[in-house]
């Protein structure tokens, strides 16, 4: 049986959809979603950030948090940060755990195009980072 896992920030352009690829690339053993509370898309510099890593997110689409109504989630992780916390969306459908993990939006960087990849790929590696442990203890748990 599959761990069914919801990852939402408030555009679903950057860090959920991050989350989201990688999960998925971890393996079948979960089913795993983005959304955010507004409707827009994936950056592109999200896209090229995960080709990096070997992660194609390119048929991944940005979805919001209401498409999902009426589903139940194992686990519905917010991925907002402290310049967006009180935008980041909330699911009311029937969920066993809820986590928050505090990641800034690198859609928001400033700069160069050089300095704002390096955001990019900075929460990227901090989402990588974070999934890993999460697997890692899913593992162990369901063992």
């Amino acid at each position: 049986m599959k761990i069914k896992v919801l990852f939402l920030c408030t555009t679903n352009s950057c860090r959920s959809q991050m989350a989201e690829g990688i999960l998925k690339a971890k393996g079948d053993k979960f089913e795993v979603y983005s959304a955010g509370s507004k409707s827009t898309f994936v950056n592109p510099r999200t896209k090229r950030v995960m080709d990096e890593i070997g992660i194609d997110i390119s048929k991944q689409r940005n979805k919001e948090v209401t498409e999902f109504v009426g589903r139940k989630f194992d686990y519905v992780i917010t991925l907002c940060g402290e310049d967006d916390k009180d935008f980041c969306p909330t699911f009311s459908g029937e969920v066993e755990r809820k986590l928050h993990w505090n990641f800034k939006d690198p859609a928001e960087a400033e700069g160069e195009e050089r300095e704002v990849f390096a955001v990019f790929k900075e929460v990227r590696d901090q989402i990588k980072d974070k999934i890993e442990d999460f697997a890692k203890a899913i593992k162990e748990e369901i063992s």
